[in-house]
This record gives structure tokens, C-alpha cells and sequence, in this order.
């Protein structure tokens, strides 16, 4: 682990070096192919040194985090004020979350946890496209340290408790107020229904380099969380893990309502992800097995799929200089092989055979459904509604009338295709590896 986190920490001279844009590119992707050389299937902590590890979960984490911050960067190709300054940003987020994921000790993976949104708060208020990025950069950081203050406390109250903040050594915990303390900061960041107004604001703001971070690893640190503390609350957890269940199949339902009513392409995509947390919140408080491994393939799912709409809705963007729906229709008679991009990935998003999405939804609905079947309902609307919410995505986006505005335009390069080909590709083939996962 050692080694890789060195490795991070010695790339910094390379960010403030003219030119060198390509070469950090070409250092994730070896650092990448390193950690998938390092393949293991264990539930234990391996590669153990100075309270940095990984075992399965972390693994796949940090190997989606690394391919979204390698597609990241293919993607913030136009970006040419403080380039220096925006590559160093994008190394300090990946360090953050790096350091995140391997931790041992739950003191410095909260650390890490909080440290991870100061990177992305610059990404937002740097190079954010309209004023109002100030207004949404400030909702994140209020809404996530509001969060985090009673996490820490209660950290404090376990050290007291237990004399010890490693996570192999934690015991249970019996108490309601240190239960909702924990997870509430995990919630947030989820986002659960009632506490996800950060999250639209945020993604809209955002450039392209900071949709794609938040939808693809930042959304997956409140899952990481629950799969780490979980087995801590057991007792409080079957006691009351219900109602958010309740809550969030609730809000995804309502959200997915809400995706029908957008007029912003990207705003539809970052509702989209809060009904698709929903789910996985939902798999993760029924507390079996495959609501748990439900969950987290839908976490790499999700952050795959939602990572490549924000691509395309951004290429689209570019071309049309609005993120308008009714200003982005007709884009099958100018850009048509971009559309087959659009069709793939919008397919994935309503969790259509043979994407990732459709699995974890299989686990996911079981583990709900044998937890009380009322709860059938909800997730027989949720999963109706994102078929239609993505079809009306698509639909409205490829066909009807052409914008008449746009008088020059350029179909798609082979940067933009690799792009999406590196969204779509691991999306659709990692379910050939699934018997791993469960």
C-alpha cells in the first residue's frame, strides 16, 4: 500500500510541470494495471503497512476510482485556465480518497472522508460554469460537515469505550443516539431522500471533471461507510433500520417523478443517481447478504453509467452551448454515431440486460421484497419510472426537430468515443465475473 500512496505523493512536482498533462495520464493507467495485477479475492486485509490495507471491497473501490479519475481527465481536455492548479487538484482528490479507502483506522478514514470534499469544492468553484457554483460549493460543505460533527463525537465516545479506533477491533455497539450519529453523515452523502439537496445543485455546477468524480467515487463513500460500520450496530440496526428503508424507497419513488419533470440534462442524470441510491440504501438497511452485495455492484454500476451520462451530456454541451433539453433535440440527424453511445448508456441506466445495473437490481428487489414484501410497491415504481425517466432522456434528446440555432457543428472525435467506449465496455462485461462478487 506504502508504495502506492508514495507513488501519489511524488507526482505532485509533475502537476506544476509545462506539458506533462499526458504523461500523469499515462502514470494513473500503469498505477491502475498495477493494483489489478495485485488481484485477490479475499474478505481479509491484505498488503497490510502503516494502518493502510485493502481487502475485496476496498480493491474494487479503489480500482473504480482510479478509472473514473483516468476518464476524468481524458474528458477535461478543453480545459486551459490554471491547468497546472486543476491537475494538482484532481491528485489531491485521488490521494484523499485513496487514503479513504485503505485505512485501518476509523479515525483516519473519517479524516480522509471529510478531507475528500476540499478537492472537490475547488473543482465546483474553480472551474464551475455559472455564478451559482459559490451557492452549491457552500450547500456541499454545510450539508457534509453538519454530518460529520456528530460522527466525530460518537468516534470519540468508541475510543473511550473501546480503547481502540481499529476497525478489526471494534466491538458492538448497543445505542440508538451513537447508531444515527455514525450513519447520519453516511446518509447524507448517499444521499437518502430529505438530505440529497446538496447533491442536484452540486452536480449542475460542477464541470465535467466534477460530475464525474462525485457521481462515479464521491456517492460511494456513504456506501463504503455502511458496509465498514454496519456489522458494528447490528442490535440498533434490526431495530430500526426500517424506517429508512421506508424513507428512501419513499424519496426514490418521488425523485423518480421529479426526473420526468427536467428540462436540464444533467440534472435529470443527478436525480437519477438519487433514486438509484435509494435502492441501494435500501439493500444495505435490509442487512442480508444480498442486500449487501446488491448494493455495492450498484455502486460500481452506478458510478460507470452515470459517469459516462455526464460525458455525453457534456459533449453535447460543448456543441450546443446549453444543457437545455428542448435546445439538445433532433442530435440524431448531427452527431448519429454519438446516439448509439446515447442509446447504450441510457439502456444501462434503466438497468437493461446485459448491464451491471440489471443484476444488482435482481439482488437488490430480493433482499427488499424477503425483508416485507409491502415494500414491493416502491420498488416496482422505482424500477418502472427510471425505464421511463431514461427513455424520455433519450427520446427527447435524439429525435424531433433539429436545432435551427446551430449553424457549426462537429460530430464526435476519437477522444470522445474512447471515452465512452471506456464508460460502456466495463459496465457491460464485469457481469461476466459476477459468481465473484457473491
Amino acid at each position: 500500500m506504502m508504495s502506492l500512496i508514495f507513488l501519489l505523493v511524488f507526482m505532485i512536482p509533475l502537476c506544476f510541470k509545462k506539458k506533462y498533462f499526458y504523461m500523469i495520464q499515462f502514470i494513473y493507467m500503469f498505477m491502475f494495471i498495477m493494483i489489478l495485477m495485485k488481484f485477490m479475492l479475499n474478505n481479509f486485509y491484505i498488503n497490510i503497512s502503516y494502518n493502510y490495507s485493502c481487502d475485496y471491497i476496498s480493491y474494487f473501490m479503489l480500482l473504480l476510482t482510479l478509472w473514473i479519475v483516468i476518464l476524468m481527465m481524458m474528458a477535461s481536455n478543453k480545459i486551459t485556465i490554471y491547468k497546472k492548479m486543476f491537475l494538482f487538484i484532481i491528485l489531491l482528490l485521488l490521494f484523499s480518497l485513496f487514503l479513504t479507502f485503505c485505512s485501518l483506522n476509523v479515525f483516519i478514514f473519517y479524516i480522509f472522508f471529510e478531507f475528500s470534499l476540499i478537492p472537490t469544492l475547488f473543482l465546483i468553484l474553480g472551474w464551475g460554469y455559472q455564478p451559482e457554483r459559490i451557492q452549491a460549493g457552500i450547500y456541499m460543505i454545510v450539508y457534509t460537515l453538519l454530518g460529520a460533527l456528530p460522527m466525530m463525537i460518537s468516534l470519540f465516545y468508541m475510543y473511550n469505550y473501546m480503547n481502540s479506533l481499529d476497525f478489526t477491533m471494534l466491538n458492538l455497539v448497543d445505542s440508538y443516539y451513537m447508531y444515527l450519529c455514525m450513519i447520519f453523515v453516511f446518509l447524507i452523502k448517499f444521499p437518502m431522500y430529505f438530505l440529497h439537496l446538496w447533491l442536484p445543485k452540486a452536480h449542475v455546477e460542477a464541470p465535467i471533471s466534477g460530475s464525474m468524480i462525485l457521481a462515479g467515487v464521491m456517492l460511494k463513500l456513504g456506501g463504503y461507510g455502511f458496509i465498514r460500520f454496519m456489522k458494528f450496530y447490528l442490535i440498533s440496526g434490526l431495530k430500526f433500520n426500517w424506517i429508512i428503508m421506508v424513507i428512501s424507497l419513499f424519496g426514490g419513488f418521488i425523485i423518480s417523478l421529479i426526473c420526468l419533470r427536467q428540462e436540464d440534462m444533467k440534472s435529470l442524470i443527478a436525480y437519477s443517481s438519487v433514486a438509484h441510491m435509494s435502492l441501494a440504501l435500501a439493500g444495505f438497511m435490509s442487512m442480508s447478504v444480498w442486500g449487501f452485495s446488491g448494493a455495492f455492484i450498484m455502486m460500481i454500476s452506478h458510478g460507470l453509467c452515470s459517469s459516462g451520462l455526464f460525458c455525453l451530456a457534456n459533449i453535447s454541451y460543448e456543441r450546443t452551448h446549453s444543457r437545455m433539453m428542448f435546445m439538445n433535440k433532433g442530435l440524431l440527424n448531427l452527431m448519429p454515431s454519438m446516439s448509439l453511445f446515447w442509446f447504450l448508456l441510457c439502456s444501462s441506466n434503466m438497468a437493461a440486460p446485459p448491464s451491471l445495473n440489471l443484476f444488482a437490481e435482481i439482488l437488490l428487489v430480493n433482499s427488499i421484497v424477503s425483508f416485507s414484501w409491502l415494500l414491493m410497491l416502491f420498488v416496482l415504481f422505482i424500477s418502472f419510472f427510471s425505464g421511463a425517466y431514461s427513455l424520455y432522456l433519450y427520446s427527447y434528446t435524439q429525435h424531433g426537430g433539429m436545432n435551427y440555432g446551430l449553424f457549426s457543428f462537429s460530430l464526435g472525435n476519437i477522444r470522445e468515443f474512447l471515452l465512452l467506449f471506456l464508460h460502456w465496455v466495463p459496465l457491460n462485461l464485469i457481469f461476466l465475473m459476477m459468481d465473484l462478487f457473491i
